[in-house]
C-alpha cells in the first residue's frame, strides 16, 4: 500500500489504536505525561514521516506496525525519565491471569525490563517475540496474530506459551 493507502486506513484504525494506548498507558504510573491521544499522535507522526514508504497489507498489518511503534515510544520516553531519575531497587513485574500478558505495576523501569526482555526472547526465538509484542503492545489476539505472522493460530499458542514463561523467567 502507498502513503495515500496508510491516510485511508488511519481513520479506520485510530479507534483500536486509541483503545491499545489506554490499554498500555492504564498499567504507567499515575500522571504520565503522555495520554493515549498523544501517544497515537506519537504513532501516526513516526509512521508518516518515515524515510521509506511504508509497505502495509492490510489492516492487522497497520495495527502491529502501530503496535511496534507504541512499543519505542513508551521505551523511549521510560529511558528519558529514567535518564532523569536513576531509582535503585528491583523490578516487580506480573503476568496478569486475567488479560494473560504481562502487566506492569508501575513506572518506567518496568516498561525498560519487558523491551529488554522482548529483545532477549528475540535473539533466542523471533517469532515468539512478535507474537508477545503483539499480545502485549498491539493488544491483537491469536487469529489477529496468526494471519499478521502467515502462521497457524496453534503455531501462535504454542510461541505465546514459550513467550510468557521467557518473559515470566526474565522478569523474575
Amino acid at each position: 500500500m502507498a502513503d495515500a493507502d496508510l491516510q485511508e486506513l488511519w481513520p479506520d484504525a485510530y479507534g483500536e489504536l486509541r483503545r491499545v494506548a489506554l490499554r498500555l498507558l492504564a498499567r504507567e504510573r499515575p500522571g504520565h505525561t503522555l495520554t493515549p491521544t498523544a501517544l497515537v499522535h506519537e504513532v501516526w507522526l513516526n509512521l508518516a514521516a518515515s524515510k521509506r514508504p511504508l509497505a502495509v497489507n492490510d489492516r492487522v498489518h497497520f495495527v502491529s506496525l502501530a503496535a511496534r511503534a507504541m512499543r519505542h515510544i513508551l521505551v523511549n520516553h521510560a529511558q528519558a525519565r529514567l535518564a532523569d531519575k536513576r531509582g535503585a531497587g528491583a523490578v516487580h513485574f506480573t503476568l496478569s491471569a486475567s488479560e494473560d500478558v504481562p502487566a506492569a505495576q508501575s513506572g518506567p523501569a518496568e516498561l525498560l525490563a519487558v523491551h529488554q526482555a522482548l529483545s532477549a526472547l528475540a535473539t533466542d526465538d523471533a517469532r515468539a517475540a512478535q507474537v508477545a509484542e503483539l499480545k502485549v503492545f498491539g493488544g491483537l489476539e491469536v487469529p489477529e496474530i496468526a494471519a499478521a505472522l502467515g502462521v497457524s493460530e496453534p503455531t501462535v499458542k504454542r510461541d505465546w506459551v514459550f513467550a510468557r514463561a521467557h518473559l515470566a523467567r526474565s522478569l523474575g
